[in-house]
């Protein structure tokens, strides 16, 4: 799953030097230990271009549902023809830029938190998650991360990551002339599982209100 994230980058570099958007410095600020709930910062396809900035509820809930499940996750296998996802799939897909996810690791002492990461020789700075959104009732707009089995050298922390696009085919996700199943499996190119490196880190993280650069750094597995 993904259930936790870090933005450190600064999103209006990203955001110039990857979909050439600008960005309010204002939306610079690091983010270390984003929770579920939080309004993340995502790029879409702009109503005239080929690419939007826009802040978006992490809980996917469309304007249409007035009360139900909020999903921060929407499953790879299931995306395209899930009822509740499958019309975002098609027409409306987006991309979160990350620094990395944590996931918890279950031990006999408990839960071991690790975060999840580029390897320094990856091709990209950056990682960009595959994500589905939705404008909401109130004029504002939702989303949920992919997630898709995890790599080999990963499940062993956790049986599901989010689905980690390669940067060369980030126009063609935002497309929303893009819209059939078999396309978008086409066009879709991951990051290759050799690009992550995974670490233990401090259980600081289990409390979202730790929002700073510690939370990163590497400690002795429990």
């Amino acid at each position: 799953m993904c259930g936790r994230f870090a933005r450190y980058s600064v999103t209006s570099e990203l955001a110039m030097r990857y979909f050439q958007v600008p960005v309010d410095e204002g939306f610079d600020a690091p983010r270390y230990n984003v929770a579920p709930g939080a309004d993340i910062e995502v790029f879409r396809a702009g109503e005239e271009t080929p690419a939007a900035f826009q802040p978006m509820h992490w809980g996917f809930r469309p304007k249409r549902v007035t009360d139900g499940p909020q999903p921060i996750n929407a499953r790879a296998e299931k995306v395209a023809t899930s009822p509740y996802f499958r019309s975002a799939f098609a027409h409306r897909r987006c991309i979160v830029p990350a620094d990395g996810w944590y996931e918890w690791q279950k031990t006999e002492e408990g839960k071991q938190p690790h975060f999840i990461t580029l390897t320094d020789d990856a091709t990209q700075d950056v990682l960009f998650l595959a994500g589905i959104w939705a404008p909401t009732a109130d004029g504002g707009a939702c989303c949920a991360i992919i997630t898709e089995p995890a790599a080999d050298h990963l499940a062993n922390i956790h049986d599901r990551q989010p689905l980690a696009l390669d940067a060369e085919c980030r126009w063609d996700w935002l497309d929303p002339e893009i819209t059939e199943r078999e396309q978008v499996r086409h066009i879709t190119r991951r990051m290759p599982p050799s690009a992550l490196r995974a670490y233990p880190v401090s259980t600081r993280v289990n409390r979202p209100a730790n929002d700073d650069r510690s939370v990163l750094d590497p400690v002795d597995p429990a």
